[in-house]
């Protein structure tokens, strides 16, 4: 009769754990640092766009206050967090916590909490700079870089907050998560995009100097989360969040009206312009899925990383190739293709000719796409490093 009863009590424990793993729901805070990251991505994007179809009238645009609002939101997603773990009585939450100066918090949060700190200093300096050395006159200034080293932190903890609750959840609760830390890294893959824009306009994709931007830029992201998740097409699904992402941009961006506030003006400009083509990623994404499944349980590995870092490479010349040749032909002049956007200031069709490739002799180009072949097994190693690190990550 004991044994009867203690068996019924633990399938009763049984069902609760398993009713309360299909309920469980993600904390507040958590969306809260993912909405952070896509805030800056948005923001950043729609300033790239404000500054080339009107200029950098103001400080105060909305496309500025949406990259601070991300400094906002992780300082209110991270400080809760750590204030509440520190004050209060959950032992579970202090057991899944680090400490730093006498608070308690997830790793993720205090990085995060950082990031937004140093986002948010960024902002009076940088205003000051403008109104002291101008508008723009350099793109890698000291408060830009600040600002950039404030998003990338946020960024990274973003990722931390979610891994640490990834690794300790099983179950229905660990494919939600899984599917968060998918969607934080395909708006991270967006953001590299940002990042490396002028090395990517369509007359720059027969250079090596496109290929190396890419192989330094989308890896990293793409195999230190593809380390962590469960899902069986991680590289696949964030390729088509930044590919989604971007094209939203291409083909909503222009339905709003705009013209430029500065000059000289060389573009006739009636609506926002929007970024370019998002470049095929999907293509080595793909790829590199189908050798991760192929390695099963040595992906992580040196030998692994080499691999990638050749597949990730050959895998996107034979894609972004060809479809070069496509986005220079008049059959790309249109706003699906976008190949036809230009900024106020660019004097494209006027002064010179935007739909040629940029020269390079052969020399050049052999010896720099053996540099982008390098730096693609370079990154690719260190975002299984990245990888096999945040698969331990548990605070």
């Amino acid at each position: 009769m004991g044994t009867a009863a203690t068996f019924d009590l633990r399938e009763r424990a049984g069902v609760r754990s398993v009713v309360a793993e299909r309920t469980a729901s993600i904390p507040w805070y958590v969306w809260c640092l993912a909405a952070a990251t896509a805030a800056d991505m948005f923001g950043g994007y729609w300033d790239i766009s404000w500054h080339i179809s009107i200029g950098r009238d103001t400080f105060w645009t909305p496309a500025h206050m949406m990259i601070y609002l991300a400094g906002v939101l992780a300082g209110i997603a991270s400080g809760y967090a750590i204030l509440s773990t520190t004050f209060g009585s959950s032992q579970e939450a202090k057991d899944a916590s680090i400490s730093v100066w006498g608070f308690r918090g997830p790793l993720g949060c205090f990085m995060a909490a950082w990031g937004g700190f140093a986002m948010l200093t960024s902002a009076p300096f940088d205003n000051w700079w403008h109104n002291a050395y101008g508008l723009d006159v350099k793109i890698v200034s000291l408060p830009h870089s600040m600002l950039g080293i404030g998003e990338l932190m946020i960024e990274l903890g973003a990722m931390l907050l979610v891994c640490a609750h990834l690794n300790r959840a099983t179950g229905a609760y660990q494919r939600k998560l899984d599917w968060l830390l998918l969607l934080v890294g395909g708006i991270e893959v967006a953001g590299s995009a940002l990042f490396i824009l002028e090395s990517t306009p369509m007359e720059f994709m027969h250079n090596s100097e496109f290929y190396r931007a890419v192989a330094t830029s989308f890896p990293v992201a793409l195999i230190a989360i593809s380390v962590v998740s469960k899902n069986r097409w991680p590289a696949t699904t964030m390729a088509s969040i930044y590919t989604a992402l971007f094209l939203a941009g291409l083909w909503i961006f222009p339905l709003f009206p705009a013209s430029p506030k500065l000059g000289p003006v060389y573009q006739n400009i009636t609506h926002m312009v929007p970024l370019w083509f998002p470049v095929l990623l999907i293509a080595p994404a793909f790829a590199l899925d189908l050798l991760r499944a192929r390695m099963g349980a040595n992906w992580g590995s040196w030998k692994s990383a080499l691999a990638a870092g050749c597949v990730f490479i050959a895998a996107f010349v034979a894609a972004q190739w060809p479809f070069a040749d496509f986005l220079i032909s008049p059959a790309a002049r249109n706003p699906i293709f976008g190949a036809n956007y230009f900024g106020f200031f660019d004097p494209a069709v006027l002064l010179y000719n935007p739909y040629r490739f940029a020269p390079e002799t052969s020399g050049n180009f052999a010896g720099g796409m053996a540099i982008a072949l390098v730096m693609s097994i370079i990154f690719c190693s260190l975002g299984m490093a990245l990888g096999n690190w945040m698969r331990t990550v548990r605070r």
